[in-house]
Protein backbone atom coordinates (compact mmCIF):
# COMPACT_ATOMS: atom_id res chain seq x y z
CA UNK A 1 0.00 0.00 0.00
CA UNK A 2 1.33 3.53 -0.76
CA UNK A 3 2.27 5.77 1.83
CA UNK A 4 -0.30 8.91 2.44
CA UNK A 5 0.81 12.15 0.71
CA UNK A 6 1.71 14.73 2.61
CA UNK A 7 2.04 18.41 1.85
CA UNK A 8 5.27 20.32 2.92
CA UNK A 9 7.78 23.29 1.77
CA UNK A 10 11.46 22.98 1.07
CA UNK A 11 14.04 24.63 3.24
CA UNK A 12 15.13 27.59 0.69
CA UNK A 13 19.01 27.42 1.93
CA UNK A 14 18.94 23.62 0.25
CA UNK A 15 16.79 25.06 -3.08
CA UNK A 16 19.57 27.49 -3.32
CA UNK A 17 21.75 24.98 -3.17
CA UNK A 18 20.85 22.56 -6.05
CA UNK A 19 19.69 26.27 -7.71
CA UNK A 20 24.45 26.46 -8.47
CA UNK A 21 23.65 22.97 -10.48
CA UNK A 22 20.61 22.68 -12.38
CA UNK A 23 19.11 26.45 -13.22
CA UNK A 24 15.33 25.29 -13.38
CA UNK A 25 15.53 24.59 -9.94
CA UNK A 26 12.41 27.33 -8.78
CA UNK A 27 12.69 29.75 -6.67
CA UNK A 28 11.79 30.06 -2.92
CA UNK A 29 9.86 33.24 -2.82
CA UNK A 30 10.04 35.07 0.60
CA UNK A 31 7.59 37.48 -0.14
CA UNK A 32 4.83 34.58 0.12
CA UNK A 33 5.30 33.85 3.29
CA UNK A 34 2.48 31.32 4.20
CA UNK A 35 3.11 29.87 0.76
CA UNK A 36 7.01 29.57 0.24
CA UNK A 37 7.42 26.79 -2.02
CA UNK A 38 4.53 24.07 -1.35
CA UNK A 39 4.69 20.67 -2.70
CA UNK A 40 3.41 17.23 -2.28
CA UNK A 41 6.16 14.47 -0.93
CA UNK A 42 5.97 11.42 -2.56
CA UNK A 43 8.58 8.65 -3.89
CA UNK A 44 10.54 7.61 -7.54
CA UNK A 45 12.41 4.53 -7.43
CA UNK A 46 13.21 4.58 -3.89
CA UNK A 47 13.79 7.97 -3.27
CA UNK A 48 11.96 11.01 -1.62
CA UNK A 49 10.89 13.45 -3.95
CA UNK A 50 9.04 17.22 -3.82
CA UNK A 51 6.91 18.04 -6.42
CA UNK A 52 6.01 21.71 -6.90
CA UNK A 53 1.92 22.58 -6.39
CA UNK A 54 0.65 25.97 -8.08
CA UNK A 55 -2.73 27.95 -6.78
CA UNK A 56 -5.51 27.94 -8.86
CA UNK A 57 -5.19 30.15 -11.98
CA UNK A 58 -7.79 30.73 -15.13
CA UNK A 59 -5.39 29.39 -17.42
CA UNK A 60 -5.54 25.93 -15.11
CA UNK A 61 -9.25 24.99 -16.50
CA UNK A 62 -7.81 25.55 -20.52
CA UNK A 63 -4.29 23.79 -20.22
CA UNK A 64 -4.63 20.31 -20.92
CA UNK A 65 -2.77 17.30 -18.61
CA UNK A 66 0.68 16.87 -19.90
CA UNK A 67 3.46 13.92 -18.59
CA UNK A 68 5.14 16.66 -16.61
CA UNK A 69 1.71 18.83 -15.42
CA UNK A 70 -1.33 17.32 -13.85
CA UNK A 71 -4.45 19.04 -13.09
CA UNK A 72 -5.97 19.08 -9.55
CA UNK A 73 -9.53 18.88 -9.57
CA UNK A 74 -9.27 19.43 -13.26
CA UNK A 75 -7.57 22.85 -12.55
CA UNK A 76 -10.65 23.97 -10.03
CA UNK A 77 -7.70 23.36 -7.30
CA UNK A 78 -4.30 24.32 -9.02
CA UNK A 79 -1.54 21.71 -10.51
CA UNK A 80 1.20 20.00 -9.71
CA UNK A 81 4.70 20.37 -12.03
CA UNK A 82 6.36 17.32 -12.15
CA UNK A 83 8.76 18.58 -14.58
CA UNK A 84 10.28 20.85 -11.32
CA UNK A 85 10.16 18.21 -8.73
CA UNK A 86 13.27 17.40 -6.45
CA UNK A 87 14.68 15.11 -4.59
CA UNK A 88 14.64 15.52 -1.24
CA UNK A 89 15.21 14.12 2.44
CA UNK A 90 13.61 14.56 6.01
CA UNK A 91 16.10 17.12 6.86
CA UNK A 92 15.06 19.52 3.68
CA UNK A 93 11.30 19.49 4.34
CA UNK A 94 9.41 21.99 6.90
CA UNK A 95 5.96 19.79 7.76
CA UNK A 96 3.06 21.86 7.88
CA UNK A 97 0.11 22.30 10.23
CA UNK A 98 -2.97 21.76 8.55
CA UNK A 99 -4.73 22.58 11.50
CA UNK A 100 -3.64 25.58 12.54
CA UNK A 101 -6.86 27.26 14.36
CA UNK A 102 -5.09 30.50 15.13
CA UNK A 103 -4.76 32.00 11.88
CA UNK A 104 -6.27 34.88 9.65
CA UNK A 105 -9.22 34.80 7.49
CA UNK A 106 -6.63 34.52 4.27
CA UNK A 107 -4.71 32.05 5.49
CA UNK A 108 -7.72 30.77 7.08
CA UNK A 109 -8.95 30.16 3.45
CA UNK A 110 -5.76 29.10 2.17
CA UNK A 111 -5.29 26.14 4.52
CA UNK A 112 -8.80 24.76 3.80
CA UNK A 113 -7.46 25.33 -0.29
CA UNK A 114 -4.35 23.46 0.76
CA UNK A 115 -6.58 20.68 2.82
CA UNK A 116 -8.98 19.98 -1.01
CA UNK A 117 -5.30 19.66 -2.43
CA UNK A 118 -4.31 16.69 -0.49
CA UNK A 119 -7.63 15.14 -0.04
CA UNK A 120 -7.67 15.30 -4.06
CA UNK A 121 -4.23 14.19 -4.54
CA UNK A 122 -4.32 11.13 -2.00
CA UNK A 123 -7.61 10.10 -3.69
CA UNK A 124 -5.99 10.41 -7.14
CA UNK A 125 -2.44 8.60 -6.18
CA UNK A 126 -2.23 6.68 -8.70
CA UNK A 127 -2.69 9.37 -11.38
CA UNK A 128 0.50 11.23 -9.19
CA UNK A 129 2.40 8.18 -8.71
CA UNK A 130 2.06 6.98 -12.64
CA UNK A 131 2.84 10.30 -14.17
CA UNK A 132 6.17 11.20 -11.58
CA UNK A 133 7.92 8.01 -12.51
CA UNK A 134 6.95 7.34 -16.24
CA UNK A 135 8.02 11.16 -16.08
CA UNK A 136 11.71 9.81 -14.39
CA UNK A 137 12.02 7.10 -16.25
CA UNK A 138 11.01 8.62 -20.25
CA UNK A 139 14.07 11.53 -18.70
CA UNK A 140 16.27 9.13 -17.35
CA UNK A 141 16.27 7.13 -20.96
CA UNK A 142 16.13 10.19 -22.97
CA UNK A 143 13.22 9.18 -24.47
CA UNK A 144 11.20 12.20 -23.74
CA UNK A 145 9.51 14.58 -26.17
CA UNK A 146 12.34 17.39 -26.48
CA UNK A 147 9.83 20.64 -25.33
CA UNK A 148 9.01 18.50 -22.19
CA UNK A 149 12.77 17.45 -21.23
CA UNK A 150 13.72 20.89 -21.62
CA UNK A 151 11.52 22.28 -18.61
CA UNK A 152 12.74 19.42 -16.40
CA UNK A 153 15.60 19.59 -13.48
CA UNK A 154 18.09 16.94 -13.71
CA UNK A 155 16.73 14.44 -11.62
CA UNK A 156 20.04 12.51 -11.35
CA UNK A 157 22.53 15.50 -11.17
CA UNK A 158 20.12 16.56 -8.54
CA UNK A 159 19.81 13.36 -6.44
CA UNK A 160 23.15 12.80 -6.70
CA UNK A 161 23.61 16.34 -4.96
CA UNK A 162 21.24 15.65 -2.36
CA UNK A 163 22.84 12.98 -1.01
CA UNK A 164 26.44 15.24 -1.11
CA UNK A 165 23.92 18.07 1.32
CA UNK A 166 22.51 15.82 3.41
CA UNK A 167 25.48 13.89 3.58
CA UNK A 168 28.38 16.43 4.09
CA UNK A 169 26.20 19.21 6.22
CA UNK A 170 26.40 21.36 3.02
CA UNK A 171 25.92 25.24 4.17
CA UNK A 172 25.37 28.72 2.38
Amino acid sequence: MKKKLELVKLEPKYCNYLRQFDNKVPYNYKEKELRPFMGVLFEVNNCMYFAPLSSPKPKHKKLKDKLDFLKIDNGKLGAINFNNMLPVTEKNIIKLDLENNSCSKSEEKYLKLLKEQLFWLNRNSDKLYGRSKKLYDKYLNKTLEPNIAKRCCNFKLLEEKCYSYNSSKVKM
